[in-house]
């Protein structure tokens, strides 16, 4: 699946079918924006996930997503997840939504893969940044500062959590704090001082006032196309002309969550 935007192109590849130097490529790429960074860690997140997104220019690297698709059981009933792993968008295309674009068809696509239960996404995000990726595309959201989180969605949220990094998680606070987190350079840790007036954005220091250091908060989003707002349909079924995102919602794009 390609599909190109000015320069940009995105390609949804099986992990199995990346060659050394785009491997190489996305390492660099991930080293470039985040601190604490092993060969080990990279190559461990690569290894669990099945799918992922590249996004190029020319031959140049500019941004990837990785994704793992899998069927877990909750409350005796099966539940499919796409739970997405170390992703960056380099600086120079943060204008672009060649990824939002690739992500949600991509899910869209892996639905077959995993096709029993309801669909979820399992997000995590050290980053105002990726959190926002979730008001601006869907509807409904957890956590969220517009609603309160429903239990039956909190009991989902941290039995995934709970399954996935054990006692890293933190209940409490829905935080993941890894043993050896990797951490965005502090030119983009930090939350610029416009920023915080966001709702979104202050509910997200709120809950996760360790996001510098690397902590991760757990978030659940339903992936269904009733739940996407009108920028995710778009991101669907896109007209000619809309190339780019909104200037507003740029910004957004500068980095997204690190497992």
């Amino acid at each position: 699946m390609n599909t190109q935007e000015t320069e940009t192109i995105s390609q949804v590849l099986p992990r199995k079918g990346l060659s050394g130097p785009q491997i190489q490529d996305m390492y660099e790429l991930l080293t470039r924006y985040f601190e604490g960074v092993t060969d080990a860690q990279f190559e461990r997140d690569l290894t669990e996930k099945n799918y992922v997104i590249l996004l190029t220019r020319a031959t140049e690297l500019v941004g990837f997503s990785t994704l793992l698709a899998y069927e877990a059981s909750f409350e005796r009933a099966p539940v499919s997840v796409v739970y997405s792993g170390d992703t960056i968008v380099a600086q120079e295309a943060w204008g672009t939504a060649a990824l939002p674009r690739a992500w949600i068809a991509a899910v869209n696509q892996l639905r077959t893969t995993v096709p029993r239960g309801s669909y979820y996404w399992l997000l995590l995000t050290s980053g105002f940044r990726t959190y926002r990726f979730l008001p601006l595309f869907w509807r409904e959201f957890y956590p969220c500062f517009e609603r309160p989180t429903p239990p039956d969605k909190q009991r989902l949220l941290e039995h995934l959590a709970r399954e996935r990094f054990g006692t890293q998680y933190e209940p409490q606070s829905g935080v993941v704090h890894f043993t050896q987190p990797q951490r965005l350079r502090a030119e983009l840790s930090q939350i610029p001082e416009g920023r915080i007036s966001d709702p979104h954005v202050r509910f997200f220091a709120t809950r996760n006032p360790g996001h510098a250091r690397g902590d991760e908060l757990v978030c659940l989003t339903k992936l269904a196309p009733e739940n996407l707002t009108v920028a995710g349909r778009r991101m669907v079924t896109p007209k000619p002309s809309s190339v780019h995102l909104p200037l507003r919602a740029r910004s957004e794009w500068g980095e997204t969550c690190s497992i």
